[in-house]
């Protein structure tokens, strides 16, 4: 069956990654993308390498592996919004479109009649989805937001990495631009309510969605720990602030993660681990007493675990079902036999790449199972095909277009 979202149409403005992030997610549940990039340059993150996608004989292609990452079945159309022909192009293409992503900056397609008031007049059903650093309103509103900057403002980084005069210490951002990463995922939350609301309306909207927003929403339970005690939380490196253990150990020849989620959980570590006297312990009977106790108790299970090999550590906590797992690399994820029963790896044919590996969509249905059908689009790759199939502009107003260099 077609993709729970085969009905809609969207009309991606956005690049580099939150806003791109989301129209994946769009195309990833079978709606038809349709991505505007500027002439000759394209999306940003284009340039963003190395590493480049390799074409079929090994050569490197004017695209990085970042692009791959966030433009998964899309279709890439060139316009220059800054001509009049390229906005009544826009605009004809939104009139059409179930929902529009952007993230200009604050203001600025409003100077060519492209905000969400303009092309409400032509398209009351349109879900307009504005993405940006700090959203529509307030003082910061027309200020730029780039990942790294909002981890540092959103607290993201006062909770991430070892503490100050620990080895290594000091604020770190995550390994992956999180705060980008979350506002898309929130922004396709978004745009699916709206979709669902304007099922029962007939009415579209404007969707605001920021990053500072998003990043501290991330923040989850720490933002309630402060709300709790009035103190702001600190790096703590690998530790858990509220859960013990929950954290690596150094075992014989590498790391091991063990995950007591629960009282009985750390029981039956203790059990399988043939340590039950910390069990015991009236230090550690509880997990309130053992996060106040957590550096004794750490100190503790750090020699237990140095007594075996990370294998046999494995073997053992599986046997006892107990969480746990390896610390691994990227190439040793793809190697799991978990990750490749599941199919998460996917190679897509590319025009230029041939087999293009892509990580398929987390998303599962019984019903509307997620098809992975385009590749990341080369760009421009579907100028023609949109102009004549969706615009229905001939020959003669194509080359025009081109002459012109609105596409």
């Amino acid at each position: 069956m077609a993709g729970p979202l085969s009905h809609i149409r969207v009309l991606d403005l956005s690049r580099v990654l939150a806003g791109p992030w989301a129209g994946q997610n769009l195309a990833d549940l079978g709606a038809e993308v349709i991505k505007v990039e500027r002439p000759t340059f394209g999306d940003d993150s284009r340039t963003y390498g190395p590493p480049w996608v390799k074409d079929k004989d090994g050569r490197d292609t004017k695209d990085s592996a970042y692009f791959t990452s966030a433009n998964r079945g899309k279709k890439s159309i060139t316009l220059n919004i800054s001509k009049p022909e390229g906005q009544k192009l826009v605009r004809e293409l939104a009139r059409t479109s179930d929902v529009l992503i952007e993230n200009y900056k604050f203001g600025d397609l409003a100077r060519y009649g492209l905000a969400y008031d303009d092309l409400k007049q032509i398209n009351p059903r349109l879900i307009y989805c504005s993405v940006t650093g700090f959203g529509q309103t307030g003082p910061y509103r027309e200020h730029p937001g780039y990942d790294f900057m909002i981890q540092g403002m959103g607290g993201m980084m006062s909770v991430t990495g070892e503490p100050d005069g620990a080895p290594g210490g000091g604020p770190q951002r995550t390994g992956v631009p999180v705060a980008d990463i979350i506002t898309g995922m929130y922004a396709s939350i978004a745009i699916c309510a709206a979709i669902a609301h304007r099922a029962e309306t007939g009415i579209g909207q404007h969707l605001d969605l920021a990053l500072l927003d998003s990043q501290i929403a991330l923040l989850a339970y720490q933002n309630t720990n402060y709300f709790a005690t009035g103190n702001p939380p600190k790096r703590i490196g690998n530790l858990h602030p509220n859960i013990v253990p929950y954290q690596p150990f150094k075992t014989a020849d590498g790391d091991v993660i063990l995950a007591c989620g629960n009282d009985n959980l750390y029981r039956k570590f203790c059990e399988a681990a043939a340590c039950m006297d910390l069990a015991e312990d009236p230090r550690f009977a509880g997990n309130g007493k053992r996060v106040e106790n957590r550096a004794e108790l750490t100190r503790l299970l750090q020699a237990v675990f140095a007594k075996r090999s990370t294998r046999e550590w494995v073997e053992i906590l599986e046997a006892a079902g107990i969480p746990n797992g390896p610390i691994n690399d990227v190439a040793q994820v793809f190697e799991e036999p978990q990750v490749k029963a599941r199919g998460i790896r996917v190679e897509l044919d590319h025009p230029v790449a041939g087999k293009l590996p892509t990580v398929a969509s987390p998303m599962r249905f019984s019903a509307t199972p997620v098809e992975h059908k385009l590749a990341p689009p080369v760009l421009g790759q579907h100028t023609e095909e949109i102009l004549r199939g969706r615009l229905n502009l001939d020959d003669a107003a194509i080359a025009k277009l081109r002459a012109e260099g609105t596409v």
